[in-house]
């Protein structure tokens, strides 16, 4: 069985072009689109995501629609508990190919991370 889980050194949500998101105004408040896009930085990336080190500067502030965890998708998308776990692991692998592609080194990791193989 599937477990999500975030993998270090990937990144790929940190990637927030807005393109790629055009639905942004139906999950999030006013407030937070704006926050939302006053985070986009260059090429699409967020601001506070370093890029060489492939962290986040403020993940312990971080908003709520970076957090993924079960009550902020259900009260974001609508996702159930019960479904939260297979939901965010879709996202994830869909934003991963998005950002890096199918078959790249952070597609793996995820996939090692979420089977507990590795």
């Amino acid at each position: 069985m599937e477990v999500w889980r975030c993998v270090q050194q990937c990144g790929a949500c940190c990637h927030l072009d807005p393109a790629d998101r055009p639905e942004l105004g139906e999950y999030l408040s006013p407030e937070e689109l704006d926050r939302y896009l006053s985070m986009v930085g260059e090429e699409g990336w967020c601001i506070h995501y370093d890029r060489s080190s492939r962290e986040c500067s403020i993940y312990e502030d971080r908003p709520r629609f970076c957090r993924v965890r079960s009550d902020t998708f259900e009260s974001m998308f609508g996702v159930s508990p019960q479904d939260f776990n297979d939901f965010a692991i879709d996202c994830c692998r869909q934003q991963i190919t998005g950002v890096y592609g199918s078959l790249s080194p952070e597609m793996d990791r995820y996939n090692i991370g979420v089977t507990g193989n590795g």
